[in-house]
């Protein structure tokens, strides 16, 4: 019986074993890459709407400054 037994103990995997290695680690990894792909694009929709708005308040700024002839330059 003792060759048919590995000498590691009777709860760790041999150093070759055959089966499929650590697969839970991979379904947390996509997981964790979905999460941050998430929150970047979360983070550029904000910027590109911070960004727009304030392009928005810079033409109305244009327009004010030009109908009252005001010169900043």
């Amino acid at each position: 019986m003792t060759m048919l037994t590995h000498a590691r103990g009777p709860f760790q995997r041999p150093p070759y074993s055959p089966g499929r290695q650590d697969t839970a680690a991979a379904g947390a990894a996509d997981a964790r890459l979905a999460r941050i792909k998430r929150f970047c694009m979360c983070a550029l929709t904000i910027l590109l709407a911070g960004s727009a708005l304030a392009g928005v308040i810079a033409l109305k700024a244009i327009a004010v400054f030009h109908a009252s002839n005001i010169h900043l330059f």
